[in-house]
């Protein structure tokens, strides 16, 4: 029997033709760079030739643009990666901390989605767990858009803050931690072998902000990969039984993503340690008192632009991560005296 021919299947069709969105996306972006370049000569000409200096300003806006654009087109060659251009799965969990690190989880939760919504990403609200005063105790979310695990996968880890808290009555400067962990949403059947032996597998009672993305029936599912520790939940779906792929589907992708590292270990021979949500294990720190800044430990990436940065402004430390994957040399060491 003959198969189906390509464009029969939907799956494989919606993806050769995302794909030549992204390659056609690709190759304008270049030729909208060539004409900027052009723009900018013809305009230093013209100042040149009538002595204006009124151009100047302009002519420096424009090499701005110019110079932000080439540099997001040379840091997308960079996400090379098998899972780059993947969707990513972020999960967000408060630590050492209490009330207040709540709600920093809530805090970092809205920065990660208006950083998707700048890009036009879509998000999909997958698990939620409201903190017992304020804020949310974990979340996990996917983000749908091209290259979205390739650029978050620089948030994984622990980020630290440092304010005055407003759940402190004696106005002491407090501070929380959440942990960020992501992972790529690998949709094809991955080679994992999974005991179901080792697994335990919980069901509860959806919970949240409320709203249509949230199911309320006790169809949510939790479930631990007993060996590892490894746990995931989903309570986004219909039904239990949609909510139990997902959730099988994401710890095939973890143990994978796992097996992946520590096969790189080996070849390297570092040793990876479990690390806790807490004091020291921090990869960014986000200061508002005594002074403001947003400080990378991996890539010494700062700014003192932290309102900026809470509001989704994150490619300039996206952007240093993968500097500093491809090169490893840090942000300081790349920026000229």
């Amino acid at each position: 029997m003959e198969e189906p021919g390509f464009w029969e299947d939907p799956e494989k069709s919606t993806k050769i033709v995302q794909l030549a969105k992204n390659l056609k996306d690709t190759v304008q972006g270049y030729k909208d760079l060539e004409q900027q370049y052009e723009d900018i000569g013809v305009m230093i000409e013209m100042g040149n030739e009538e002595n204006d200096l009124s151009l100047v300003p302009e002519v420096e806006q424009m090499m701005t643009e110019f110079k932000d654009k080439l540099e997001a087109m040379r840091i997308s060659t960079l996400l090379s990666g098998e899972y780059d251009s993947h969707n990513a799965i972020l999960k967000l969990n408060a630590g050492a901390g209490g009330t207040e690190s709540c709600d920093w989880c809530g805090m970092l939760y809205r920065m990660f989605c208006r950083w998707a919504e700048k890009r036009g990403f879509q998000t999909e609200v997958l698990d939620y767990l409201d903190g017992d005063e304020a804020g949310i105790k974990s979340v996990t979310i996917q983000i749908n858009g091209i290259n979205a695990y390739g650029y978050l996968k620089s948030e994984k880890g622990v980020h630290r803050l440092v304010r005055i808290s407003p759940f402190n009555a004696a106005g002491k400067r407090q501070t929380s931690f959440v942990s960020c962990d992501v992972m790529p949403d690998i949709e094809e059947d991955l080679d994992v072998e999974i005991n179901e032996e080792e697994l335990r597998i919980d069901t509860y009672r959806s919970s949240g902000a409320g709203g249509q993305h949230i199911n309320k029936t006790s169809s949510a599912i939790r479930i631990t990969h007993l060996p590892t520790g490894i746990v995931v939940q989903c309570q986004n779906e219909r039904s239990q039984f949609q909510n139990k792929d997902k959730a099988m589907q994401m710890l095939k992708a973890k143990l994978y993503m796992l097996k992946q590292q520590e096969n790189a270990e080996k070849l390297s021979g570092i040793r990876g340690d479990v690390t806790e949500i807490g004091w020291g294990n921090q990869i960014r720190s986000y200061v508002l008192q005594p002074y403001t800044m947003v400080k990378d430990h991996r890539t010494n990436a700062e700014t003192g632009n932290v309102n900026n940065v809470l509001d989704g402004s994150l490619d300039q430390f996206m952007y240093a991560y993968l500097r500093w994957l491809s090169t490893g040399a840090k942000a300081s060491e790349n920026t000229p005296d």
